[in-house]
Formats: C-alpha cells, structure tokens, sequence
C-alpha cells in the first residue's frame, strides 16, 4: 500500500514537541512501543539517538527514533510509531523506507537491526516485507530482526 501522500521526517523542535508527545497508538498497542516523550529523553541522555516526527501532507502522523554504531557497522531503529487515527495508511512502510535509506547513505553501515514485541504481527510484517530476518535472538523480550547490507570491495 502506497502512503496517502508523501511522507518528511522532520526534527523535533519546541514547535512541534507538544504534538509529538501527544500523539499515541490504539490501546491494544500501547504495551508494543514506548510512548514518544519516553523516547525523547532517551535520546537527550543517550546522545546518540536521532528522534523524528513523521508528517504526511504536512500534518505529523508518527515517531520514529534510530542511530548509527559505528564501531558495530550497524544502523539501530529503535521506534516505529503511526499514531493511532493514521493507521493503515502506509506511513509506517514509508518512513521505514526514508529511515534505511538514510542509514544505507552512513559509510560503514553494514547492517540494521530492529525489533519487535513477539505478538506485534503488524511489525513482523512489515519488517520481512523490507527484507528483515529473525536472528533467533531476543533483546528485552523482543525478536530481534536485521537486514545485512551487501558489502563492496
């Protein structure tokens, strides 16, 4: 399913803070990802992280948060969210989409990793759709999933 319209990730200001922290998924979700002012401290303490409102036609529709281990070679999507009235529209796949694309752009990045609650068949599929397979591991009571870059010469 192709978004509605075309998707931007954009930084988190004090403009647009309010917003973000204000935006949630269905209830029945809410144990699947931590809520986004959770996920913006800890991009503020862990100095690494790098947080993004999702907008779609100019209107914010979601949070995704990643970072880049460059020691690992590895690029970490740490947060996945489409608030819950923007549901099933495809911004979920696109921002995921705008995110690889922006970790297969770092030098070094030989792989990403991601995960996901073992009850979300929601994630699972959308992560095998993009070429994510199950490590077999799990981080947290999460299946951890990766997608191994090609590597040149």
């Amino acid at each position: 399913m192709e978004p509605e319209g075309l998707i931007e990730l954009r930084e988190i200001t004090m403009a647009n803070f309010r917003e973000c922290i204000g935006l949630s998924v269905e209830d029945d979700q809410r144990g699947f990802v931590a809520p986004n002012i959770y996920s913006l401290a800890e991009a503020k303490a862990d100095g690494v992280s790098t947080p993004l409102a999702i907008y779609a036609d100019g209107k914010m529709v979601g949070f995704t948060m990643y970072n880049f281990d460059s020691k690992l070679g590895t690029g970490f999507i740490d947060r996945l969210m489409v608030a819950a009235e923007q549901q099933g529209r495809g911004y979920g796949r696109a921002a995921m989409t705008e995110v690889l694309r922006r970790l297969l752009a770092t030098p070094g990045c030989r792989r990403i990793q991601t995960s996901f609650e073992p009850t979300n068949t929601v994630a699972e599929r959308l992560y095998e759709g993009l070429g994510f397979h199950k490590t077999g591991e799990l981080d947290d009571g999460e299946v951890v999933v990766v997608l191994e870059l090609p590597q040149g010469d």
